[in-house]
Order: structure tokens, then C-alpha cells, then sequence
């Protein structure tokens, strides 16, 4: 079938063996991605080790900043990067990967994908990955994956943009240049930042997971399946086409909480350290960290972080001159429960000024010394 020039690409993995990967220093399970170009059949490929969703972008990247353009269709086969559900009929809908979808609304061209179990339709690529096959990688021997990259594109341009097609007669490259690079769609003018989409499911504790890390999101979501949207600086949480969080990217291991996605009674149950209470009970006043401090060393072996936690968030109710003068009070008499706080704040009684400390009465009065005559002799 004939195309436009510029109007359609065709994309395809082939299997091409075990390659040597120096960063891993073993030999690895390779692929090679090939777009070709229906009009010209010029073709770009390359040599990966997997073929994940951030990958399969990547190449298409690669290909259209080495084309100079953009084909207005895409024609991909089924695999999950490209197409989450395939159509095995006319009445079906054909789901595609929403990464996908953002790339191709980036760049401006369509996808249509190959109908299942029919890779006639996209033969013009399949050709080309059995060309690659049958003479670059039968005659080229292996190195490494970076030396080999260098050389299959020197080979691209040097033996396959060069030689005379033998469907079209033509010679790929000179296509290429005179008919088929003007067509093609302009690059964009910004560069493309590499997104991703994840399903994921909100868990009990209100977070979902993405590569290790953990966010939150909305606690009524709880078992839900949710949309992750990921960047490499940010990860977007999405309920069908509603975003209902924002975070920035932390580390694997690491969790990312915003206090409004908890149920009430759960938004402090994170907060298990002393530390923290202790910093939250110093922004009120230094009277209501020493009183804090206080309880937790009251108890060697029993934990007062309940206690202190009721105490620090009652205090967080009033002016903080109130909390200080609440805090100062309870620790001149030595009352460190919650309900004796309470009370004082209930009863006014922090507004009363505390009892100056005296000695005790027989320091100051002496009752029990002796007269300095009864040491003189007689």
C-alpha cells in the first residue's frame, strides 16, 4: 500500500540476541527498535535491553530528533506500551496507554494500532527488522551495546539509507531527502518531558506506591484504583480525569503525607516520634516544651506520647500566652495529666499569678539551732 510522504511510520521490536552490557558487566537479552517510514522506506533504529513504557517513548524521541519530524500516524503493534486494550473488531474499542496518548498529543501525530493477530498491516516494518537481521547483525560482531549502537547507525546511513529498495526501487535516503523530509510534521518547540502512567491502588494507610515511594491521596479513595501521573520531578494523583493530589518525587523508601488526605482521627497516628511533639510543642512556648519534656521522663518504661499528644493539641486551642501560662502552672504543682491541664485552662486558673517560691519555714526562721552562748565556756 502507498502512503503520502510524510503520512505514516511504521514501529516494531525485533529480537536480536544477547548483547554485553558494560554497566552490568554480563551479557544481556537485547531488542532493536525500528521505525520506518512508509513513503521512503528510511528507517531509524536502535539497540535497547528491555522494552518498558518510559523506553518505548524515549525511542520515539530518539527517532523523530533524527528524522527532523514528525509522520502524522503512527502505526505500533500491540504491545502494552502502545495499547492497554486492542480491538478485535469494529464495534471494539481500542484503549491506548496513556503515556502513549501524551506523547502523541506532544508531537502532534495520530496512532493507529496494528489490528491484532494481522502483522500484514504493518509489513513495511517488519520487513525492515528482518532486513536489520539479515545483514547487519549477521555480519556486525558484537562489542558492547554502546560500540554497537555507534555502529548500526553508521550502518543505517551508510548501507541501508543507500541501497535500492527492492519493492520500490528506489534508494531510501534520497526519497528521504527530497520528498519525504519536508512533509513530515515540524518538531515541537519545547522539548518533551518524559511522563509516565501507573495504575495504582489507594491502600488502607491513604497512600499509593510508585517505585518504591509512597504518596497520599484522598482517604475516601480507600481500595480504589487510581492514575498516577509521573515526571521526573512530580507524581499527580488522578481519579479517571480528576486530579485529587499533587506531590513532589521522594525517594524509594521514602513517603510523601499531606495531613487533609487522613481521616480526622488518624492525621496524628503518624507522628510517633518525640521529636516532633516536642518541636510542636516549642512553637507555643518554652513553658509547654519543658512541660512536655516533663512527661515524657516521667515514665522510664511506659511511652507518654498519647498524653502528650492530647495535651499539646489542647493547647493548640488557645492564645498562645494562655498555653504558656497553662504549661508554667501545671509544672509548679507538679500536675502532668491531661485532665489537670484542662482544668486549669477550664477554671481560669492561668490567669492567676503562681505562688512565689519561698524557702522552707525552718530556714528561714532557724528554730532548731542552737544559741552561739551555749558554746562558750564557763
Amino acid at each position: 500500500m502507498e502512503t503520502q510522504a510524510g503520512e505514516v511510520a511504521q514501529v516494531d521490536f525485533g529480537y536480536v540476541g544477547k548483547i554485553y552490557d558494560p554497566s552490568e558487566g554480563q551479557l544481556r537479552k537485547a531488542w532493536v527498535f525500528v521505525m520506518t517510514l512508509s513513503h521512503s522506506r528510511h528507517l531509524f533504529a536502535e539497540i535497547v535491553f528491555d522494552q518498558r513504557i518510559e523506553t518505548w517513548l524515549m525511542l520515539h524521541v530518539q527517532a523523530f530528533a533524527y528524522l527532523g519530524g514528525v509522520p502524522r500516524v503512527l502505526v505500533p503493534d500491540n504491545l502494552k506500551a502502545a495499547v492497554v486494550r486492542a480491538a478485535f473488531g469494529v464495534d471494539e474499542e481500542v484503549v491506548l496507554n496513556r503515556s502513549y496518548r501524551e506523547l502523541a498529543r506532544h508531537y502532534g501525530f495520530q496512532i493507529d494500532p496494528t489490528p491484532p493477530r494481522s502483522p500484514e498491516k504493518k509489513g513495511k516494518v517488519e520487513r525492515s527488522v528482518r532486513y536489520l537481521k539479515g545483514s547487519f547483525f549477521r555480519t556486525w560482531e558484537s562489542v558492547d551495546i554502546a560500540e554497537d549502537r555507534r555502529e548500526l547507525r553508521r550502518w543505517i546511513e551508510e548501507v541501508a539509507a543507500v541501497r535500492r529498495h527492492g519493492t520500490t526501487g528506489r534508494v531510501p535516503g534520497e526519497v528521504f531527502e527530497k520528498e519525504e523530509r519536508e512533509a513530515l510534521l515540524a518538531l515541537p518547540p519545547r522539548p518533551w518531558q518524559l511522563v509516565t502512567w501507573r495504575r495504582a491502588k489507594l491502600h488502607r494507610d491513604s497512600h499509593v506506591q510508585s517505585e518504591g515511594a509512597f504518596y497520599s491521596a484522598p482517604w475516601r479513595f480507600i481500595g480504589e484504583d487510581l492514575w498516577l501521573r509521573c515526571t521526573l520531578k512530580t507524581v499527580e494523583i488522578h481519579r479517571q480525569d480528576e486530579r485529587v493530589a499533587v506531590h513532589g518525587r521522594v525517594a524509594r523508601g521514602q513517603r510523601s503525607t499531606q495531613e487533609g488526605h487522613l481521616p480526622e482521627e488518624r492525621r496524628d497516628h503518624r507522628h510517633r516520634s518525640r521529636s516532633y511533639w516536642e518541636d510542636r510543642a516549642e512553637a507555643i512556648g518554652a513553658e509547654v516544651l519543658d512541660l512536655v519534656v516533663a512527661i515524657f521522663d516521667s515514665d522510664d518504661v511506659l511511652l507518654q506520647l498519647r498524653k502528650v499528644q492530647a495535651i499539646v493539641r489542647h493547647l493548640e486551642g488557645f492564645p498562645a500566652m494562655r498555653a504558656r501560662r497553662a504549661a508554667a502552672r501545671a509544672l509548679a504543682y507538679s500536675s502532668l495529666e491531661y485532665r489537670s491541664i484542662k482544668s486549669i485552662l477550664a477554671k481560669g486558673l492561668d490567669l492567676e499569678p503562681l505562688p512565689e517560691k519561698r524557702g522552707r519555714e525552718w530556714m528561714r526562721s532557724a528554730r532548731f539551732a542552737r544559741d552561739p552562748s551555749d558554746y562558750n565556756a564557763s
